[in-house]
């Protein structure tokens, strides 16, 4: 096989590897030395949270000392070999023999997790080649791979040089095998990269670098098309699991893991269901709580009227319940603010039949962004109980209603907000919307 070992590839950073480091016994190039970091004086020390992370939930995978909280995949304890805590850093070694042959074999944590946000740092040493893995299904017989999603952890213009085989799907931050990442930026040996897996739900991304490479769905019909069509159709667990441990791959390669950390993504409940705590009312229509449930009906004046979180978010994920006893032309306001009666910002509409339950609408700007499909218009239940979900992320914001996608927007204007969110009642009287099981997960930091 031809590698690229020593030529001066593009983008890629080389760095002379100093003799030091004793990985493990079997390993190969036991005197390397991880290349430094080429770490800003500002950071914070590796494997370290700050204040700020440790406050939003944040905990670390690996304590920079030792493998406490991994063990092997399939294994009770840790591999007695080709893995090993050094120098701060989480390493698997390379095969003495055969470099593309694992000797330690994969590590999970000894923790499951279902929706969280996971942040590590890996550097690569020349023709790397590893992986993180989330919701492991450990089976007997089975490799890692042949159940659990991958986040692709490789020396990408090595392996393009060596042109043995179709590298789509199969670089660093792809979703291995099935998505290929888009434009991004990646350091080579020598230098260290943030990877960033973030689940909920069905909802994946990959992040490499602070830029986004892919985003997927978990079994949407264009998740199981192309499961259909790749290596894993043999595999019928393949992406299944709700929850699982984190798992790290042993391919062979050398690489360097540090900073693993993990922040659960658990929802927050912003109504209590006795009283409007932790919300503002604007206007004179009224606003009250009957039976566990938020109501909103119209005034005397038949204005508009807005409820409204103290709390301000950016990147988040709503659910909200919602019953339209009467009219039930109302809204979920995001990224917003009130001043009176007047909002600013955007809202995910909520009204009768036919007027675009889950379109997206710039009050006193440019009114509508996007509406639903009229197809979709039959999804919603009249004087029944709907669910609502909101995603916003960067610019891009997208609903569903009762579990069906409604729209997708991409927004530079909204993508540069940040506000409360907002229950609507809107002019003209006679309204009347009941609200339950409002909840918040938080997606920033």
């Amino acid at each position: 096989m031809r590698t690229a070992r020593g030529r001066n590839r593009p983008g890629i950073v080389h760095r002379l590897l100093a003799p030091a480091l004793l990985l493990a016994a079997a390993c190969s190039d036991a005197s390397e030395t991880p290349p430094s970091a080429r770490d800003s004086p500002a950071d914070p020390a590796p494997n370290t949270l700050t204040e700020a992370e440790r406050a939003a939930g944040w905990r670390l995978l690996f304590d920079g000392e030792t493998t406490a909280g991994w063990r092997g995949y399939n294994l009770e304890a840790f591999p007695d070999t080709g893995w090993a805590a050094v120098d701060g850093a989480l390493v698997v070694g390379a095969t003495a023999t055969d470099p593309d042959v694992p000797i330690g074999g994969d590590i999970v944590t000894t923790e499951s997790f279902t929706d969280f946000d996971l942040r590590f740092e890996f550097m690569l040493s020349e023709v790397s080649n590893s992986g993180v893995f989330y919701r492991v299904i450990e089976e007997e017989g089975a490799a890692i791979w042949h159940n659990a999603p991958e986040y692709q952890v490789l020396d990408d213009p090595a392996y393009v040089e060596m042109g043995t085989m179709d590298m789509n799907t199969h670089l660093t931050g792809d979703n291995y095998d099935l998505h290929a990442s888009g434009d991004k930026i990646l350091h080579g040996p020598g230098g260290w990269n943030e990877g960033r897996i973030r689940v909920l739900g069905n909802v994946v991304e990959h992040w490499l670098n602070g830029i986004k490479t892919v985003e997927y769905v978990l079994a949407s019909p264009e998740w199981k098309e192309l499961v259909a069509a790749s290596k894993f159709a043999a595999h019928p667990r393949y992406g299944t699991a709700a929850s699982g441990p984190i798992g790290l791959q042993d391919h062979g390669r050398k690489v360097w893991y540090r900073s693993i950390r993990i922040r659960p993504l658990e929802p927050v409940s912003i109504f209590n269901g006795r009283d409007l705590d932790g919300w503002r009312v604007h206007g004179t229509e009224r606003w009250y709580v009957e039976d566990g449930e938020l109501v909103c009906e119209s005034g005397p004046d038949a204005g508009y009227g807005y409820l409204a979180t103290e709390q301000t978010w950016r990147d988040f994920d709503l659910r909200v319940d919602f019953r339209q006893e009467a009219d039930g032309n109302s809204g979920v306001f995001f990224r917003s603010s009130v001043e009176g009666t007047t909002v600013s910002g955007w809202q995910a509409e909520v009204a009768p039949p036919g007027l675009f339950t889950g379109g997206i609408y710039e009050s006193y700007g440019r009114g509508w962004l996007v509406r639903p499909d009229p197809g979709l218009d039959g999804v919603l239940r009249m004087g029944d109980w709907n669910t609502m979900r909101v995603r916003a992320v960067g610019d891009r914001v997208r609903t569903w209603l009762n579990g069906i996608p409604t729209v997708d927007l991409t927004d530079e204007k909204i993508g540069a907000a940040e506000g409360s969110i907002a229950l609507q009642i809107h002019d003209g009287g006679g309204i009347r919307v009941r609200w339950r099981d409002i909840r918040v997960v938080d997606l920033g930091g």
